[in-house]
């Protein structure tokens, strides 16, 4: 993939909006025609298509404003070529021909508005938020209500399987497999799919391979057959980079194989292609290239748009700029001349000087568009102006995810413009983590401890910094995050989002729970409803659904990020049990629950059964992590003191002890993991503290005393016996109360 040039072509910066992931495809042609037509849909609702000749944009068509495009997909007839442009706004699907005719106006009639599309022949598979439906000829043939969230919406070739089966990307961590309607295969993941593309863009051979990527950045391959379905390979995410939001194969190198191409909400593009020697069938794909830009990747194409001589990678960002990577090779004449005072001259190509020369030109166009437009806007903003001065609507994309291996949440904001600042203030103590990558100057303001505010803080953007990351780590408290995103503009505004602090929001859904494992037991009875059960737990633990399941109990597993103890929560109407390895997780379902209860006045009958054993089973998953924390820790300080050391016996002739010697030559390594440890020292001896304190409390003694001599020895390199000897875990079988 060496051929593949990191050299940007700009081809479209001026005119393109706002749009949903995958809201971007190239057309089809032939190789004999040139180059390839861009087919673009925004967030104003206009679908557009052109193309670029030598160097310059012509517009095939371009539709009237209306309602955001929310997807964008090419159909065509049986054995025919995919050129024509499906779009989804709201409830409606329109299809154009490439000459931008309408040939379809079609109003599903759907409850929720279309989120996903897929175009298979005649067959249109659309997706809300929870509803599917499959229309053939615009006739309703049949529909699916999913018990969570879909993410997207695809379908096997059936031009290859001779059936129509669908897939569904489930926020619930599956991919929910239909046929007519029918749920045939559920197939669990580790993470929450987010997209879904099928191997080749066909399916491969039998056309039923289908490349998944997940919401944790893994990618992976599985084959789904009539009644089954079998793993094939899968990519690790060991770079952590953010989830993958579009997929595209394409054979960049002609060399007869297909490369995958992904775009990242980080902004990263990879390629991927298959391994010098295949062992297995399980050896992933190896990565090629990479790309980085400063905004996320919205759509990503491949085929030949710049030239119809070297094969292009194609992008569309956030904020709507569409981008190339092309495979020519953009070669500088550099000559070196010593004659003259410039040591090196780069001599450009007439047609590189031409493009450069038209986009200096172009710039500038902008810039005095810009400076007028700004101007005006000023004036019109003034107290004694007739204008009226109204607040801009701006686009801002947010989210907060959990990074499970790092136990943190990351919370990422990007916007159509430049961010001017972002306050972050919530009623619970929230730890903010410095990013690398984060430009921002972070300052943190007094809270007064008698109003309901922990955390005041405001991270100050540098200038055209329109994306912010920021790390957070969070306790066992629960509250309500509030961010205050106040862009560059004028007149000023702020954009509030806000998200709920869950007291169990290091937890995750898992599809099963290890039986084998010692676990305490709580169980309720009372009078609450169903739905009110749900309400509650949705409230304490993340990743559960919106929608309360249509059948008469709900079961799901959980697992900690941080310490990995378990949990199950099995609940109907009237009776709720869980189980859980953890007695500090146990407790705070205990109060929880407890607390909504009173507030609904509804009496309920609290039992639990604790096991000795789990101690044991918590402290042996808690005590490595404590051991390399304080490991690094006196690491960190004995490298200080060598330093000084060395600083004042330079010439002293001092001989170091082999483990001194060790420690030198792995300062890097060991500033770098002290710089990511230190602050989980702190939050192990509290998650052991809080241990320790709770399990005395479900057994009815008090033992505060001892907490300040257990955080004593935990700050002293204590033995994991001395732990289990301080919890007095020695006495076998459990307790009911």
């Amino acid at each position: 993939m060496s051929t593949l040039s990191s050299e940007e072509r700009l081809i479209n910066p001026k005119n393109q909006r706002l749009a949903a992931n995958n809201c971007m495809k190239l057309l089809p042609h032939s190789p004999l025609k040139g180059v390839q037509k861009v087919a673009f849909g925004g967030s104003d609702g206009v679908v557009q298509a052109f193309s670029i000749k030598k160097g310059e944009l012509q517009v095939v068509f371009k539709t009237l404003p209306g309602e955001p495009i929310s997807s964008l997909e090419l159909g065509g007839a049986t054995g025919g070529v995919r050129d024509r442009i499906f779009v989804s706004s709201k409830n409606e699907v329109r299809g154009y021909n490439k000459k931008g005719k309408l040939f379809l106006g079609f109003d599903t009639n759907l409850t929720e508005p279309i989120k996903s599309m897929y175009v298979s022949r005649s067959d249109l598979l659309v997706a809300g938020t929870h509803v599917f439906n499959h229309y053939k000829d615009c006739k309703d043939v049949n529909s699916y209500l999913s018990s969570d969230t879909i993410n997207h919406v695809i379908a096997l070739n059936s031009e290859k399987t001779h059936r129509l089966t669908t897939v569904l990307a489930c926020e619930d961590r599956v991919l929910r497999v239909l046929e007519r309607g029918n749920l045939t295969q559920t197939i669990p993941l580790p993470s929450v799919p987010v997209n879904l593309c099928l191997f080749h863009n066909n399916g491969g051979p039998s056309g039923d391979h289908v490349v998944y990527a997940l919401q944790n950045g893994q990618i992976g391959m599985v084959q789904i057959s009539r009644a089954t379905h079998s793993w094939k390979w899968v990519i690790e995410n060991t770079k952590n980079r953010d989830a993958v939001r579009c997929m595209y194969w394409y054979d960049l190198t002609k060399e007869g194989s297909k490369e995958l191409i992904v775009g990242r909400d980080d902004g990263s593009i990879q390629v991927y292609s298959e391994p010098l020697e295949r062992l297995t069938e399980t050896d992933p794909l190896m990565e090629v290239y990479n790309y980085v830009c400063n905004e996320s990747i919205t759509s990503i194409q491949a085929g030949n748009v710049g030239s119809p001589a070297f094969e292009e990678i194609v992008a569309t960002t956030y904020t709507g700029w569409l981008f190339g990577l092309t495979t020519e090779v953009l070669e500088k004449q550099v000559s070196l001349d010593t004659t003259k005072n410039a040591a090196v001259s780069v001599k450009f190509s007439p047609e590189e000087k031409m493009k450069i020369d038209r986009l200096r030109s172009e710039i500038e166009d902008i810039e005095r568009t810009v400076v007028k437009e700004r101007e005006r806007y000023q004036m019109s903003t003034q107290e004694d102006s007739i204008g009226v001065s109204t607040i801009p609507e701006l686009a801002i994309s947010d989210k907060l995810t959990l990074l499970r291996d790092e136990s943190v949440f990351q919370l990422t904001i990007e916007a159509e413009t430049a961010i001017d600042n972002v306050l972050l203030q919530s009623d619970v103590s929230i730890k903010l983590i410095d990013v690398e990558k984060n430009s921002a100057v972070v300052s943190h303001s007094y809270c007064d401890p008698q109003t309901d505010n922990k955390l005041l803080a405001t991270y100050r953007c540098q200038v055209n910094t329109s994306k912010l990351s920021i790390l957070m780590q969070f306790g066992l408290e629960i509250g309500t995050l509030n961010i205050y995103i106040t862009p560059h503009a004028q007149p000023k505004a702020t954009h509030i989002r806000s998200y709920p602090i869950r007291q169990l929001s290091l937890n995750t859904r898992t599809h099963n729970f290890d039986d084998t494992r010692p676990v305490n037991v709580l169980t309720l009875k009372g009078g609450f409803s169903f739905a009110e059960m749900h309400y509650w737990i949705s409230h304490c633990l993340p990743e559960i659904p919106e929608k309360i399941p249509t059948t008469d109990n709900a079961i799901y597993f959980f697992e900690s990020s941080f310490i990995g103890t378990i949990l199950q929560c099995k609940y109907r109407k009237g009776e709720a049990e869980f189980k859980s390895d953890d007695v500090s997780t146990i407790s705070v379902l205990k109060d929880f629950l407890t607390k909504e209860a009173t507030m609904k006045k509804i009496q309920l009958d609290i039992s639990f059964v604790l096991n000795d054993e789990t101690i044991y089973n918590t402290l042996t998953l808690l005590y490595p992590k404590l051991e390399r924390a304080m490991t690094i820790q006196k690491q960190a300080r004995m490298l200080e003191a060598l330093k000084d050391i060395e600083i004042g016996d330079n010439e002293s002739g001092v001989t170091f002890i082999p483990e001194c010697l060790k420690v030198i030559e792995n300062q890097h390594e060991i500033q770098k993991d002290f710089t990511q440890q230190w602050q989980n020292i702190e939050r192990i001896q509290d998650t052991v503290a809080t241990l320790f304190t709770d399990w005395y409390r479900f057994k009815n003694i008090n033992a505060r005393s001892k907490i300040n001599n257990l955080k004593e020895a935990l700050s002293q390199n204590c033995t994991f016996e001395y732990l289990i000897e301080f919890f007095d875990a020695s006495t076998a079988g459990g307790s009911e109360h």
